[in-house]
């Protein structure tokens, strides 16, 4: 790969939500008249200070940078584009957020499938598996969670990701940073390895090299401020800097001291000054000198009759396209995926059995309710505790399990691997069983405690908190599209829902005691639909006749305390009746309509969320799921 004169422009500032938003930023040159390159079999270190473009400059490299990019960049001859890259290279961020249920050699299997597509046989992928896995040291820990790695096996778990793919170049930004000594010797001797034994580039950025892994650096380029001040053969450099008179003391690390020496110095006025003016004869310098170090060889041969530099004959970086995958294959790869990480004992106790589990702690309040005339508020909390729980529980369950594929999604994306509507809705095939034994499960428990019996109202009773657990998990979905913590969608989630529960329900205000105003916008609510329907299946249908207000007296007597309520329907005409407007209690109350317009709730907000996730998101969003 070479890079010939790039000019980048981005980003300098990270800005206001409301600058970001609408592009108020400011930008300046980060990258300027960058040239190198990296031959097959080659490592190169880009060693910089923090902000000196290192990071910019692989974004560039790999075709993600969002701002304005100047320059060629040639990949075995052919100009690097988005798809190229993605076909045939890999990027480690820094930062890889892997589904922590999961074990090495299940995160290893995915990766593959979801990047390699069916041309490559299964044995070939099962190969590259086994292959990596020995490769990173990491086989001895192939069946163990990633939650259990230490940092240096889960960094090397990321790099495996992409080593899985077998790219001709790979990018890899800090892979070595908060890590012990040895890890840092370790990770880098291996990519030396892998780079030499299957004669592909690879590409480091380092920010505290270290004098032990000098040996597998092939090549070394200083960036200081979007500036070269060296790009060449590691083994070269002391030769370089001695030559314009920057010769390394004997017991320091070349790397290090280098580096220092490319770093502006902001102690005081006077160093800033002075070493900024260095640079800058560094640069000037490397620009007017450094072309024969830039373009040789790191495996140069020393001429000693001649002190020119030979030029060696390149070669060609092999291109392996690894094919994608097709739609079907990503979608079934995902499906297993989510399975796999859901067979653990916290993820099943959350989707399985947090929903039954509280259903049955209701069914201690309400199994032994008596046909009084408190019964009448008694089942009233009842339908309402059932609602309001399958907002909340779902609300919980979304927020506990969904982040981590959303944030796996996010970065698997900037890869090109699938997209925002394929990802949604393999969650959705996902989710559905699962909501559908929870909630069926919890409806059974609590139905006990109805009054009713018949098989038609228990599926109904099912089908309608099945609605709300389904509404809740998506409205908590769309607000983890741009929300990183699942505690505060899952609180913002909560107090839509409660609003909808106080405005539309009819459980704790009733509609006649509302103003008009108020009672249209419950409208707009899924809990005015679904309280609806429950309450006329627990009221109506001339249910709940001549209550007594306790077990002494009969409400058909005359009596001046605790009959308030004839029966069901006097009950559902104080709840859902309006003394103005053309509000019929009849049509509040039609049951194949309420049915219809909860489920509609539900299957809409999942069609939304697929829009959601199809609409371009604002850069500054993704990257706090990346960065």
């Amino acid at each position: 790969m070479e890079l010939a004169n790039i000019f980048h422009t981005g980003q300098v500032e990270t800005g206001s939500c409301f600058q970001r938003v609408f592009g108020n930023i400011q930008t300046a040159l980060i990258l300027k008249d960058i040239s190198l390159e990296v031959r097959p079999g080659e490592v190169l270190a880009v060693l910089g200070s923090k902000g000196s473009g290192k990071r910019a400059l692989l974004e560039v490299i790999s075709r993600r940078s969002s701002g304005t990019t100047r320059g060629e960049i040639i990949l075995d001859g052919t100009p690097m584009s988005p798809q190229l890259f993605q076909t045939t290279c890999g990027y480690v961020n820094h930062r890889t957020d892997l589904i922590p249920s999961l074990t090495v050699e299940q995160t290893l299997y995915y990766a593959a499938h979801l990047s390699i597509g069916p041309q490559v046989s299964r044995y070939v992928r099962n190969a590259r598996i086994r292959q990596v896995l020995a490769d990173l040291a990491l086989s001895n820990v192939a069946r163990r969670n990633i939650s259990e790695l230490t940092p240096s096996e889960h960094r090397r778990v990321v790099i495996g990701t992409q080593l899985v793919k077998d790219p001709v170049l790979l990018l890899l930004d800090e892979p070595t940073v908060n890590l012990d000594p040895l890890s840092t010797y370790l990770i880098v001797s291996m990519l030396s390895s892998y780079a030499k034994r299957k004669s592909r580039a690879v590409l480091l950025t380092m920010e505290k090299p270290r004098s032990d892994v000098l040996p597998f650096l092939d090549r070394t380029a200083y960036l200081c401020l979007g500036d070269l001040i060296y790009a060449g053969p590691t083994r070269l450099m002391l030769e370089y800097f001695r030559s314009i008179g920057f010769p390394c003391p004997e017991l320091e690390n070349p790397l290090m001291y280098y580096l220092c020496l490319s770093t502006v110095d902001r102690r005081s006025r006077e160093r800033f000054i002075e070493s900024n003016n260095q640079i800058v004869a560094l640069v000037e310098k490397f620009k007017i000198e450094g072309a024969p170090y830039r373009k040789c060889a790191s495996s140069v041969i020393m001429d000693h009759g001649n002190s020119t530099i030979p030029s060696l004959t390149s070669h060609k970086m092999p291109l392996v396209n690894f094919s994608k995958p097709g739609g079907f294959q990503v979608f079934f790869a995902l499906y297993r995926r989510m399975l796999a990480s859901s067979f653990n004992f916290s993820q099943l106790c959350v989707r399985l059995l947090l929903m039954p589990f509280y259903f049955a702690i209701l069914y201690t309040f309400y199994f032994n309710v008596q046909d009084y005339q408190w019964s009448f508020m008694s089942r009233n909390g009842l339908i309402f505790s059932s609602i309001s729980g399958s907002y909340f529980i779902s609300t919980f369950i979304a927020a506990f399990t969904f982040p981590v594929h959303r944030t796996r999604y996010y970065q698997e994306a900037q890869e090109g691997l699938y997209s925002g509507p394929l990802f949604i809705l393999t969650y959705i095939f996902f989710s559905l069983p699962f909501s559908i034994l929870s909630v069926g499960a919890a409806s059974w428990i609590i139905f006990q405690a109805t009054g009713l019996s018949t098989s038609t109202d228990l599926f109904q009773f099912s089908l309608m908190l099945w609605s709300c657990f389904l509404f809740a998990e998506y409205l908590s979905v769309a607000l983890l599209l741009v929300v990183e913590s699942g505690f505060t969608a899952a609180v913002v989630s909560s107090y839509i829902n409660i609003i909808f529960l106080v405005l539309g329900s009819g459980y704790l205000r009733s509609f006649r005691s509302m103003a008009e105003w108020l009672v249209y916008m419950s409208y707009g609510t899924q809990a005015r639909y679904v309280g609806a329907f429950l309450s006329r299946q627990m009221f109506g249908d001339g249910r709940l006749r001549n209550m007594y207000s306790d077990k002494y007296s009969n409400c058909t007597i005359p009596h001046p305390f605790g009959c308030r309520y004839t029966d069901g329907a006097s009950f559902l005409s104080e709840r859902y009746g309006h003394e103005t407007g053309d509000f019929s209690l009849s049509d509040v109350l039609d049951s194949n309509f309420n049915m219809t317009i909860t489920l509609s709730f539900a299957f809409t907000l999942m069609v939304i969320n697929c829009v959601l996730y199809l609409v371009p998101i604002p850069y500054f969003i993704k990257a706090k799921f990346r960065d």
